[in-house]
């Protein structure tokens, strides 16, 4: 994990995460860290509201305004910057998820970074809205990091398993270089409901699991509940998590997590950062 990609807004969320991902740069070894933002062209309405202009001077503007945050968000990272890590920056006229997919396909990115602001309705529509979108969409792991994380190191790892179809759906990779990387303890929790979700698969399940990363000497969570974002979070609590991992399964836990419906989503109000591997 050598190249990590910083998207950014600027705001104090935005810095909040920057300073974190410094944080982990230093445990991991990174050799690179890289700021990123986008800007957008503003449409005005001229004389015919049919026919959209384009503020050229705007479009200037925003590029460098673009180019002034990220050199003073790069000058604040100074004072976190670990030894041997290079901070680039990138700026660039596109949508948010379009550049980040860009920029994975034209460069060795390892892992993103992004913040994520909870509260009310309308910051969760905004920036939250753009995380979640690349989260969904950008096959790179991405590292979902709430507006109070903790600035430390990663010292223990949870993995959200359902233990279903575990050998085509888990990315082991991106996790097996997440343990080699922080050397952090392995925690994997399954989270039921009057055993609903047991099935004459699921010892077999638990045991392929087990194969895949029994090098990590994971601890194995079993645990009922009525709620699975109120259960997770008082885990995550109780046992001084650091870091979930979760796997955005086609139509299951993924639109369970980022649902509106509920009340304490995991992205949004978790203190512990999230990082989403897509399978």
């Amino acid at each position: 994990m050598k190249t990590i990609l910083i998207p950014t807004d600027f705001s104090e969320t935005a810095k909040h995460t920057a300073i974190y991902a410094m944080e982990i740069a230093r445990q991991i070894k990174a050799e690179k860290v890289i700021l990123y933002n986008t800007y957008q062209t503003i449409v005005t309405v001229g004389a015919d509201p049919l026919i959209p202009a384009v503020d050229a001077v705007s479009i200037e503007n925003l590029k460098k305004g673009s180019e002034e945050g990220l050199q003073n968000l790069k000058f604040i990272l100074l004072a976190y910057q670990p030894e041997n890590v290079v901070i680039k920056t990138l700026s660039e006229f596109n949508l948010l998820t379009a550049g980040i997919q860009s920029v994975c396909e034209r460069m060795p990115i390892d892992v993103i970074i992004m913040g994520i602001t909870g509260g009310d309705a309308i910051e969760e529509n905004l920036f939250g809205s753009n995380t979640i979108q690349v989260a969904k969409n950008v096959t790179v792991p991405v590292i979902i990091v709430p507006k109070y994380a903790p600035l430390k190191p990663i010292e223990k790892i949870l993995f959200l398993c359902d233990f279903e179809k575990v050998v085509e759906t888990t990315p082991v990779q991106p996790i097996i270089r997440l343990l080699d990387a922080t050397k952090a303890a392995f925690h994997v929790l399954n989270i039921d409901k009057n055993n609903s979700h047991f099935t004459p698969e699921t010892p077999h399940e638990s045991l392929m699991l087990h194969n895949l990363f029994h090098q990590y000497n994971p601890q194995y969570h079993f645990v009922d509940g009525d709620d699975f974002m109120e259960t997770a979070n008082s885990f995550v609590k109780e046992n001084n998590i650091d870091l979930i991992v979760s796997i955005p399964k086609r139509h299951g836990l993924f639109e369970t997590l980022f649902k509106r419906s509920h009340t304490k989503m995991m992205a949004f109000h978790s203190i512990v950062p999230l990082m989403v591997v897509h399978e």
